[in-house]
């Protein structure tokens, strides 16, 4: 005789299985949720309606609320802001009100909302149970660039009637801002927990001065400029700094000098040069002795344009570099020479591993403006043998002889070499040769390289056509 069917498992009142659950396993499952199909499950059952407001995650973008003008779109984010983060006493039998520990507010400077906005949040954080507040705050689409002195005005007024909401902010955002000259420092004094502060197209009031950074009782870790509009930028002391990126600056040459950052252990350097700027030292930046000791990763990218620095004598850098384990020099430009590279190993004895990446088509477009290319000519010393260096990783293998050359100086030179990579690159926007002919091309170069290194040679070193 055959069993009868399983019966389906159904709570009290008719309820499926899942709403039968109890209300801490059923916010586990929303917190997995897009924040969309929250709110959904709310309004389509009874059952579910009141757990939104008791999320311990939520993050509301602007960007996934729709409206026929910025104002419509905002309205409908305060709306649903307001929805989530008014926290209310439970009704009998209802879960107790969830503390809210990570909430993430992406939005539009939109004047009207801001005191909605800054209202809720100090609502929340005055419970004292918030562990991350973050603010990505950008133009309205609709929005002209030169509005950016406007709206640079009205976020620090925002900032300055809120002043428990911003205190509490661990990450801020902000695009196309414009700040006075102390207008930055005394943002990061009011946010005493601040740890990463990212700045996207933003600018001083006074484009041809220089943006100093002293804040030593601040918290900051991190710090990210694209784009920053003024001369020069300086951290003249920002203790528990541990990362800095910068990219695309239209300074003349060294865009950032460091003073008292003695936490400092990633540098990221990204732009292309204009044919006003002029190659810099990387002691220029790093002058301070007490500014670099315990860096260990370091990232630069030239955009396959002119490269921007200049190499130095070891001795100029062997103090800030002692502890820099990991290098990537990333789009270097297809005629240059790769040894000028070497002057980096030879300061950092304690170097891991080396990525550099090489432009593969003379297809690449050379922007209007750009710096003239030149050769960066650097003989390394006769007597570097370097310990350390294990990890050799080269993309983009178009020009053969170049990348072999330059691996046979590596492992000349770098006694401890264990592996070297070598990889092909994403397709290139500008050509008009397939990718599986790319492809093709990319594998049997980096199969030749290989053969051509190995050929009757007694290294130990493992090279990986990846």
């Amino acid at each position: 005789m055959e069993s009868p069917p399983p019966k389906r498992n159904v709570g009290h009142g008719g309820e499926d299985g899942i709403s039968a659950l109890p209300d801490h396993l059923l916010l586990d499952i929303l917190e997995r949720l897009d924040l969309r199909e929250v709110v959904c499950a709310g309004a389509l059952s009874t059952r579910w309606r009141h757990l939104p407001g008791h999320l311990s995650r939520v993050h509301l973008d602007a960007g996934h609320f729709r409206g026929a003008t910025p104002l419509e779109v905002m309205d409908a984010f305060t709306g649903a802001a307001r929805a989530l983060l008014t926290r209310v006493p439970p009704a009998e039998g209802v879960c107790e009100s969830g503390a809210l520990k990570v909430l993430v507010l992406s939005f539009y400077m939109s004047f009207p909302h801001l005191s909605s906005i800054g209202r809720l949040v100090e609502g929340i954080v005055s419970l004292g149970n918030t562990e991350w507040l973050e603010f990505c705050i950008s133009l309205p689409p609709t929005e002209p660039l030169g509005s950016a002195i406007e709206i640079g005005q009205e976020f620090m007024a925002f900032s300055r009637a809120y002043p428990v909401a911003f205190s509490w902010l661990t990450t801020l955002t902000l695009e196309y801002h414009a700040f006075g000259h102390s207008g930055i420092t005394d943002l990061i004094r009011t946010c005493g927990r601040l740890r990463h502060l990212k700045l996207r197209v933003c600018r001083l009031l006074d484009l041809h001065s220089t943006l100093k950074i002293d804040v030593p009782c601040s918290q900051l870790q991190e710090l990210e400029f694209i784009g920053f509009g003024c001369t020069r930028i300086e951290l003249v002391s920002v203790p528990k700094l541990r990362q800095v990126e910068c990219y695309r600056w239209l300074f003349k040459n060294t865009p950032v000098r460091f003073g008292y950052v003695p936490e400092l252990r990633g540098l990221v350097l990204s732009s292309k040069a204009k044919a006003w700027q002029e190659p810099f030292a990387l002691s220029e930046c790093l002058s301070t002795s007490t500014v670099a000791r315990n860096l260990s990763k370091l990232t630069l990218c030239f955009g396959y344009q002119m490269i921007w620095i200049q190499p130095e004598s070891p001795k100029q850098l062997v103090a800030m570099f002692r502890n820099l384990t990991s290098v990537r020099l990333f789009r270097i430009f297809r005629e240059c020479d790769l040894s000028w590279t070497l002057f980096i190993l030879e300061a950092a004895p304690a170097l891991h591993d080396m990525t550099v990446s090489l432009s593969r088509h003379s297809c690449v477009k050379t922007p209007e403006k750009s710096a003239e290319k030149t050769n960066v000519v650097w003989e390394p010393s006769k007597d570097l043998k370097h310990l350390n260096l294990k990890v050799l990783q080269i993309y983009g293998c178009e020009d053969e002889d170049k990348v072999r050359n330059y691996i046979r100086l590596v492992m000349e030179r770098a006694v401890g070499l264990f592996i070297i990579q070598l990889y092909g690159e994403s397709p290139c926007m500008y050509c008009d040769a397939t990718n599986l002919e790319r492809s093709d091309a990319e594998k049997t170069s980096r199969r030749w390289i290989k053969e051509q290194l190995t050929y009757g040679s007694s290294s130990s070193v493992e090279i990986i056509i990846c």
